[in-house]
Parts: structure tokens; sequence; C-alpha cells
């Protein structure tokens, strides 16, 4: 039996996203057999930094990329919202998994449908300065905390009121089986996702046919348009890795609408725009959506926060 290698990095989130691939790709090739190979990166080292402190990029796949270009493994699994937009030289997403829950969720031990529940002063945990940007914009009076550490951690923190509340991928949770946590979910036409957050990118070397065949045969073609319309704004508007940009796009029949938000931390100063147009042009869609905000002052504002 032919065995591939899975790269993958090691927390226990990382392992569930990879065993939702393998189980997948074994519908399709039952006779393959997969192994995990797991990977420490950056990210997974420096828990302690908020990530908006760390330099560079790419702190959750450098590594595992670097294994897979060695020849350490056949295929990586990535979350997709923590891939650069700038693809690494030698390798290919071969396929990009159906996307279910892009949006983000609460966690509190507090009985919250909404931030309008919180009083005044409350205390919301996230490093994300995306997140930090639309809680301010949405209510300037809650305070944010920074808040690092593995879904667990984070969900205690939640729950045992080091915060009143923290943000989370509910993409994350689910996949965890821990939907009963969620206090709520935000709208993700309100609170912005990450671009790709809750879908899953499998590379692959860009020389080998035989694994990009295997692997492309889990591509799902709705969730890689709606998710290369999202990077593809990202990418138009050059952020730092740290920047307060959201993107989110969703297919409506034959029409894709993309809607995106470039703020500054404090979320005083709010970028929003949305377009709607046929699928089939989702790229010309997205260049135009992320023209408008640069014409709106992204650029200079994307610039002052670097």
């Amino acid at each position: 039996m032919r065995t591939f290698f899975v790269a993958t990095r090691g927390s226990r989130l990382a392992l569930a996203q990879t065993g939702i691939v393998i189980e997948a790709l074994k519908k399709v090739y039952p006779d393959v057999n997969f192994e995990i190979k797991r990977i420490t990166t950056r990210g997974d080292k420096e828990t302690k930094t908020a990530l908006w402190q760390l330099s560079g990029f790419g702190f959750f796949t450098k590594q595992v990329e670097e294994a897979l270009l060695a020849g350490e493994a056949d295929i990586a699994v990535h979350s997709f919202k923590d891939m650069p937009t700038e693809q690494t030289e030698g390798l290919t997403i071969a396929a990009v998994c159906e996307r279910f829950f892009p949006q983000d969720c609460v966690v509190s031990a507090q009985p919250v449908r909404s931030l309008d529940d919180f009083g005044p002063g409350a205390k919301i945990g996230t490093s994300s300065f995306r997140r930090i940007a639309l809680v301010k914009h949405l209510r300037s009076d809650l305070e944010t905390t920074a808040i690092r550490g593995n879904v667990e951690t984070r969900i205690s923190k939640g729950e045992s009121g080091q915060a009143d509340a923290v943000i989370l991928a509910r993409a994350g949770l689910e996949r965890f089986g821990l939907a009963d946590k969620i206090a709520f979910s935000f709208d993700p036409l309100e609170f912005i996702p990450a671009p790709a957050q809750g879908a899953l990118a499998v590379q692959t070397r860009a020389d080998n046919p035989e694994t990009i065949k295997i692997v492309s045969s889990i591509d799902h073609a709705p969730t890689r348009l709606v998710v290369s319309a999202e990077r593809r704004v990202l990418t138009r508007l050059h952020p730092g890795c740290h920047a307060p940009v959201g993107v989110f796009a969703k297919i409506t029949g034959s029409d894709i609408m993309i809607t995106a938000f470039v703020a500054d931390i404090e979320g005083k100063v709010f970028l929003h725009s949305q377009i709607r147009g046929p699928v089939a042009e989702s790229n010309r869609l997205a260049d135009k959506l992320a023209n408008e905000l640069i014409k709106d002052g992204a650029a200079q504002l994307l610039e002052s926060l670097e």
C-alpha cells in the first residue's frame, strides 16, 4: 500500500483538521495510506508573544512548507487564513476543502447573545488586530485584552473570568466538537472575517503530478472561488501581516458578493465597501472592491499602521 506523509502543525486543532482532510482523501482513495508528520512552527513556539509583536510572515506555515519542499512530506494541510498571499515557489495548493463556518464567535461565562449584552468596560480577549478594530468600531466602550494559546486555553480564559469573553473562529470549535461552548456567532457581513477563514488549504509540491491528482479529488470549487476572491482583495491592498483587514465573499445564485473593511486599530477610521456581480467576474470584482478601498484612503491608512 502506497503511503503519503502529511505535514501539519502539532496542535490538537491542526491535527483535527488534518484528520478531516485524510478522511476525505480515504473516501476517494481507500487503498492509499496517509501518515501524519507533526511540525512545530514558529507561531507554536512563541506562544507568550502577542501575534502583532512577531515580525515576518507565515508564523504557522513556513516550517510546514519547508518540510514539504525538503521531501520530508508529500502533502501539507494549512488553515488557509494563515498562509501568506504570495505562493511559495515549488509548491501548489492542490485542494481547498469545503468551508462551512467562516464567521467568528464568542465564548463567555455570561449568557450573552451579542456584543450589546456586555456592560461598559467588559474585557474581550483576542490577539487579532482585525477583531480588536471590529469590537472597538461596534462598541468603543469595551476593552480588549491580548490573549494567546491553543483553542482550549483561550476557551478556558473566557469561561474562567480572566476575560469577560474571548473571540475565536467558529470553524475551530466546530471541528473540535466544542460548538456547545459558543455563546453566539457573529454575522460575517457585520463582523467581517479574515480572508479564507474557515477554509483548509491542502498543499503539494508543484512537480508531483501523482500527488496533485490525488489531492485535487477533494477540491471544492465554490469554496476555492470565494476564498480566492477574498485573498485577491488582500493581495491588492498589500497590508502588513497584522493589519486590521477583513474580507468575506459569498455566492448567491449566479452572483458573488464581496464585503471588505480596512480600519485603524481603535476602529475609529473604518473604511467599508461591498460589491456584487456575476460569479464569472469574481477577479474583476475583487480588484474593483480593493481599488475602491484604496481610493477611499486604505493605502495611506495601512501605511500609517506599519
